[in-house]
Protein backbone atom coordinates (compact mmCIF):
# COMPACT_ATOMS: atom_id res chain seq x y z
CA UNK A 1 0.00 0.00 0.00
CA UNK A 2 1.35 3.29 -1.26
CA UNK A 3 2.30 5.75 2.09
CA UNK A 4 0.44 8.90 2.24
CA UNK A 5 1.76 12.03 0.05
CA UNK A 6 3.53 9.16 -1.81
CA UNK A 7 0.90 9.80 -4.96
CA UNK A 8 1.27 13.48 -4.48
CA UNK A 9 5.08 13.13 -4.46
CA UNK A 10 5.68 11.27 -7.84
CA UNK A 11 2.63 13.47 -9.72
CA UNK A 12 5.18 16.19 -8.67
CA UNK A 13 8.07 14.71 -9.26
CA UNK A 14 6.29 13.66 -13.00
CA UNK A 15 5.26 17.25 -13.63
CA UNK A 16 8.68 18.58 -12.95
CA UNK A 17 10.53 16.67 -15.05
CA UNK A 18 8.15 17.35 -17.88
CA UNK A 19 8.37 20.98 -17.53
CA UNK A 20 12.12 20.52 -17.37
CA UNK A 21 11.75 18.39 -20.93
CA UNK A 22 9.62 20.63 -22.12
CA UNK A 23 11.72 23.80 -21.67
CA UNK A 24 15.00 21.72 -23.35
CA UNK A 25 13.82 24.26 -26.58
CA UNK A 26 14.21 27.49 -24.92
CA UNK A 27 17.14 29.42 -26.91
CA UNK A 28 19.19 30.52 -22.85
CA UNK A 29 18.67 26.36 -21.99
CA UNK A 30 19.95 25.09 -26.06
CA UNK A 31 23.09 27.63 -25.59
CA UNK A 32 23.92 26.12 -22.44
CA UNK A 33 23.34 22.96 -23.98
CA UNK A 34 26.00 23.47 -26.79
CA UNK A 35 28.65 24.76 -24.47
CA UNK A 36 28.35 22.61 -21.29
CA UNK A 37 28.29 19.27 -24.25
CA UNK A 38 31.19 20.71 -25.94
CA UNK A 39 33.08 21.52 -22.58
CA UNK A 40 32.33 18.17 -21.29
CA UNK A 41 33.40 16.17 -24.30
CA UNK A 42 36.91 18.55 -24.79
CA UNK A 43 37.75 17.58 -21.47
CA UNK A 44 37.62 13.97 -22.06
CA UNK A 45 39.46 14.08 -25.24
CA UNK A 46 41.93 15.59 -24.45
CA UNK A 47 42.22 13.70 -21.46
CA UNK A 48 42.71 10.82 -23.92
CA UNK A 49 45.51 12.36 -26.08
CA UNK A 50 47.34 12.90 -22.57
CA UNK A 51 46.86 9.35 -21.55
CA UNK A 52 47.99 8.26 -25.41
CA UNK A 53 51.29 10.31 -25.05
CA UNK A 54 52.19 9.67 -21.00
CA UNK A 55 51.73 5.17 -21.55
CA UNK A 56 53.63 5.34 -25.20
CA UNK A 57 56.99 4.48 -24.74
CA UNK A 58 56.70 2.92 -21.05
CA UNK A 59 57.59 -0.67 -20.25
CA UNK A 60 55.00 -1.88 -17.24
CA UNK A 61 56.71 -5.56 -17.46
CA UNK A 62 59.79 -4.23 -16.47
CA UNK A 63 59.31 -4.10 -12.81
CA UNK A 64 59.81 -8.11 -13.34
CA UNK A 65 63.44 -8.65 -14.17
CA UNK A 66 63.85 -10.21 -18.00
CA UNK A 67 60.49 -9.29 -19.23
CA UNK A 68 59.53 -6.37 -20.93
CA UNK A 69 56.20 -5.09 -23.03
CA UNK A 70 57.40 -1.83 -24.14
CA UNK A 71 53.85 0.06 -25.52
CA UNK A 72 53.85 1.22 -28.92
CA UNK A 73 52.01 4.45 -30.18
CA UNK A 74 48.86 2.02 -31.35
CA UNK A 75 48.97 0.25 -28.05
CA UNK A 76 48.97 3.40 -26.18
CA UNK A 77 46.03 4.93 -27.97
CA UNK A 78 44.45 2.11 -27.67
CA UNK A 79 45.06 1.83 -23.87
CA UNK A 80 44.21 5.66 -23.71
CA UNK A 81 40.57 5.00 -25.30
CA UNK A 82 40.12 2.16 -22.83
CA UNK A 83 40.96 4.35 -19.82
CA UNK A 84 38.53 7.39 -21.52
CA UNK A 85 35.44 5.11 -22.58
CA UNK A 86 35.71 3.47 -18.95
CA UNK A 87 35.92 6.82 -17.01
CA UNK A 88 33.08 8.00 -19.37
CA UNK A 89 31.18 5.44 -17.88
CA UNK A 90 32.06 6.32 -14.04
CA UNK A 91 33.28 9.63 -14.26
CA UNK A 92 31.06 11.03 -17.02
CA UNK A 93 27.98 12.28 -14.70
CA UNK A 94 30.94 14.20 -12.35
CA UNK A 95 32.53 15.94 -14.87
CA UNK A 96 29.54 16.87 -16.79
CA UNK A 97 27.84 18.03 -13.28
CA UNK A 98 31.24 19.92 -12.26
CA UNK A 99 30.43 21.79 -16.16
CA UNK A 100 27.49 22.27 -16.24
CA UNK A 101 28.00 24.10 -12.78
CA UNK A 102 29.59 26.82 -14.30
CA UNK A 103 26.86 27.75 -16.16
CA UNK A 104 23.94 26.73 -14.15
CA UNK A 105 22.68 30.26 -13.55
CA UNK A 106 21.77 30.37 -17.13
CA UNK A 107 19.40 27.49 -16.39
CA UNK A 108 18.12 28.22 -13.19
CA UNK A 109 17.45 31.60 -14.42
CA UNK A 110 15.94 30.68 -17.91
CA UNK A 111 13.48 28.74 -15.34
CA UNK A 112 12.35 31.00 -13.06
CA UNK A 113 11.75 33.73 -15.31
CA UNK A 114 9.08 31.47 -17.13
CA UNK A 115 8.12 29.84 -13.91
CA UNK A 116 9.12 31.51 -11.02
CA UNK A 117 8.72 35.08 -11.82
CA UNK A 118 8.38 36.37 -8.46
CA UNK A 119 11.30 34.26 -7.42
CA UNK A 120 13.16 35.39 -10.31
CA UNK A 121 13.35 39.01 -9.51
CA UNK A 122 14.14 38.11 -5.72
CA UNK A 123 17.24 36.01 -6.76
CA UNK A 124 20.68 37.18 -5.83
CA UNK A 125 22.60 35.29 -9.54
CA UNK A 126 26.11 33.79 -7.70
CA UNK A 127 29.14 35.25 -9.18
CA UNK A 128 31.87 33.25 -11.19
CA UNK A 129 33.99 32.12 -8.40
CA UNK A 130 30.77 30.94 -6.76
CA UNK A 131 30.11 28.96 -9.66
CA UNK A 132 33.69 27.70 -10.09
CA UNK A 133 32.55 26.51 -6.10
CA UNK A 134 29.99 24.93 -7.32
CA UNK A 135 31.37 23.04 -10.29
CA UNK A 136 35.06 21.84 -8.68
CA UNK A 137 32.82 21.07 -5.35
CA UNK A 138 30.12 19.16 -7.49
CA UNK A 139 32.66 17.48 -9.73
CA UNK A 140 34.83 16.53 -7.01
CA UNK A 141 32.20 14.99 -4.38
CA UNK A 142 31.11 12.63 -7.31
CA UNK A 143 34.06 11.74 -7.87
CA UNK A 144 35.21 11.42 -4.93
CA UNK A 145 31.96 9.04 -4.08
CA UNK A 146 32.47 7.16 -7.47
CA UNK A 147 36.21 6.27 -6.60
CA UNK A 148 34.86 5.07 -3.08
CA UNK A 149 32.37 2.88 -4.42
CA UNK A 150 34.97 1.28 -7.21
CA UNK A 151 35.29 -2.05 -5.17
CA UNK A 152 31.94 -2.71 -4.91
CA UNK A 153 31.59 -1.83 -8.74
CA UNK A 154 34.08 -4.20 -9.10
CA UNK A 155 32.33 -7.12 -7.15
CA UNK A 156 29.14 -6.03 -8.35
CA UNK A 157 30.15 -6.98 -11.85
CA UNK A 158 29.22 -10.92 -11.22
CA UNK A 159 25.66 -9.80 -10.70
CA UNK A 160 23.60 -9.28 -13.45
CA UNK A 161 22.21 -5.57 -12.40
CA UNK A 162 24.74 -4.91 -9.53
CA UNK A 163 26.58 -2.17 -10.98
CA UNK A 164 23.78 -0.41 -12.29
CA UNK A 165 22.21 -0.36 -8.95
CA UNK A 166 24.93 1.21 -7.09
CA UNK A 167 25.81 3.67 -9.65
CA UNK A 168 21.61 4.67 -9.13
CA UNK A 169 22.55 4.91 -5.61
CA UNK A 170 25.68 6.86 -5.48
CA UNK A 171 25.29 9.12 -7.54
CA UNK A 172 21.60 10.19 -6.53
CA UNK A 173 22.83 11.30 -3.30
CA UNK A 174 25.83 12.89 -4.74
CA UNK A 175 23.29 14.69 -7.97
CA UNK A 176 20.79 15.32 -5.01
CA UNK A 177 23.16 17.89 -3.19
CA UNK A 178 24.54 19.43 -6.11
CA UNK A 179 21.41 20.01 -8.08
CA UNK A 180 19.77 21.37 -5.13
CA UNK A 181 22.83 23.63 -4.06
CA UNK A 182 22.94 25.50 -7.60
CA UNK A 183 19.60 26.57 -7.06
CA UNK A 184 19.61 27.67 -2.99
CA UNK A 185 22.88 29.64 -3.74
CA UNK A 186 20.28 32.31 -5.76
CA UNK A 187 17.61 32.34 -2.92
CA UNK A 188 19.39 31.57 0.77
CA UNK A 189 22.68 32.60 2.41
CA UNK A 190 25.33 29.58 3.26
CA UNK A 191 23.79 29.27 6.79
CA UNK A 192 20.14 28.52 5.06
CA UNK A 193 21.13 26.24 2.93
CA UNK A 194 23.22 24.07 5.37
CA UNK A 195 20.07 24.57 7.70
CA UNK A 196 17.93 22.50 4.91
CA UNK A 197 20.04 19.92 4.29
CA UNK A 198 18.62 17.11 6.75
CA UNK A 199 15.30 18.15 5.99
CA UNK A 200 15.21 18.26 2.51
CA UNK A 201 17.38 15.02 2.19
CA UNK A 202 14.69 12.87 0.76
CA UNK A 203 13.23 14.85 -1.73
CA UNK A 204 16.93 15.45 -3.15
CA UNK A 205 17.88 12.26 -3.37
CA UNK A 206 15.19 11.58 -5.81
CA UNK A 207 15.71 14.32 -7.63
CA UNK A 208 18.84 13.21 -7.97
CA UNK A 209 18.04 9.70 -8.70
CA UNK A 210 15.79 11.14 -11.80
CA UNK A 211 19.02 12.49 -12.74
CA UNK A 212 21.27 9.59 -12.36
CA UNK A 213 18.65 7.41 -14.06
CA UNK A 214 19.17 10.27 -17.17
CA UNK A 215 23.02 9.50 -16.87
CA UNK A 216 21.76 6.24 -17.57
CA UNK A 217 20.45 6.46 -21.45
CA UNK A 218 22.58 6.72 -24.11
CA UNK A 219 22.23 10.53 -26.06
CA UNK A 220 19.72 11.73 -23.40
CA UNK A 221 22.95 11.64 -20.98
CA UNK A 222 24.27 14.63 -22.78
CA UNK A 223 21.07 16.41 -21.82
CA UNK A 224 20.96 15.08 -18.65
CA UNK A 225 22.78 17.84 -16.80
CA UNK A 226 20.81 20.94 -18.23
CA UNK A 227 18.00 18.77 -17.54
CA UNK A 228 18.80 17.70 -13.81
CA UNK A 229 19.48 21.87 -13.14
CA UNK A 230 15.98 22.49 -14.22
CA UNK A 231 14.20 19.46 -12.23
CA UNK A 232 16.21 20.83 -9.41
CA UNK A 233 14.62 24.52 -10.03
CA UNK A 234 11.38 22.93 -10.11
CA UNK A 235 11.78 20.63 -6.96
CA UNK A 236 13.08 23.56 -5.23
CA UNK A 237 10.23 26.08 -5.80
CA UNK A 238 7.94 23.18 -5.28
CA UNK A 239 9.49 22.44 -1.74
CA UNK A 240 8.68 26.27 -0.89
CA UNK A 241 5.39 26.12 -1.50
Amino acid sequence: MAQPGTGRIDRAMVRALMLSIGQLGDPRIRRVLVKSVTLTLAIFAVTGLVLGWALTGRDPCAIVKGYSCAIGSAEGGIAAALLVILGLWLLFPAIAVGVIGLFSDEVVAAVEERHYPAEAARARPPGWGEALRLGLGSAGRMIGYNLLALPFYLLLLLTAIGPVALFLVVNAIALGRDLDEMVAVRHLDAAARKARLAPTRGGRALTGLVAAGLFMIPVVNLLAPVIGAALATHRFHGSRG
